[in-house]
């Protein structure tokens, strides 16, 4: 993942953003945009306000065998500051299919998360605890939302066949403080929208 595609993680957003009329998916679609580039640039806590998000969100995370469940506030919170405490918040789609509908929104797409070694080595075999690892895999996505347009929960299912786990060259590890930089020009304009 190069510059370029962490500035283009909300390309399928923005390219149906163009085509939707109706505003209830507008909606959802503006909120599914500031989340991802709030969550990528580590400001997780703006994720987690009343305009955002329900009081009591679920999130139901599958990768291979297991699936995460975080069962409101206080578990989604800590899920984030963890991944934002250990320096794992860049990662993103990079060809992504979205459909957006009443309910919420669909995705499926290639997406790419750079983990720390010490945290990938939890549940991967790697070789190198001090290293950065690029996680490269298929996921699907599946997000409904209330009456509000406010987010209940994130589905998220692995397709386990396409997973690699590649060591990223140290020149090319996007650190989370260069996230924030490269996003900032459009987590801007997006705030200056709301």
């Amino acid at each position: 993942m190069s510059d370029w595609e962490l500035t283009r993680i909300t390309a399928a957003t923005d390219e149906l953003l163009r085509t939707t009329e109706n505003p209830r998916h507008r909606a959802i679609l503006a909120n599914y945009r500031r989340h991802a580039l709030l969550e990528v640039s580590g400001r997780y806590e703006e994720i987690l306000v009343p305009e955002m998000t329900i009081a009591h969100p679920v999130y139901r995370l599958t990768e291979g065998p297991q699936t995460l469940v975080l069962d409101g506030y206080q578990a989604v919170h800590d899920f984030y500051a963890m991944l934002s405490g250990v320096g794992a918040i860049v990662m993103g789609p990079v060809d992504e299919e979205l459909v957006v509908a009443d309910w919420g929104f669909a995705s499926e797409c290639m997406f790419h998360h750079f983990m720390p070694g010490r945290l990938l080595m939890e549940i991967e075999d790697i070789d190198d605890p001090d290293a950065t690892y690029v996680v490269k895999h298929v996921l699907a996505f599946h997000w409904p939302y209330d009456d509000e347009q406010r987010l209940i929960g994130e589905h998220v299912y692995e397709d386990t066949a396409t997973r690699v786990v590649e060591k990223v060259d140290p020149a090319d590890v996007i650190s989370p403080a260069r996230a924030r930089e490269l996003l900032a020009p459009q987590l801007e304009r997006e705030i200056a929208l709301v």
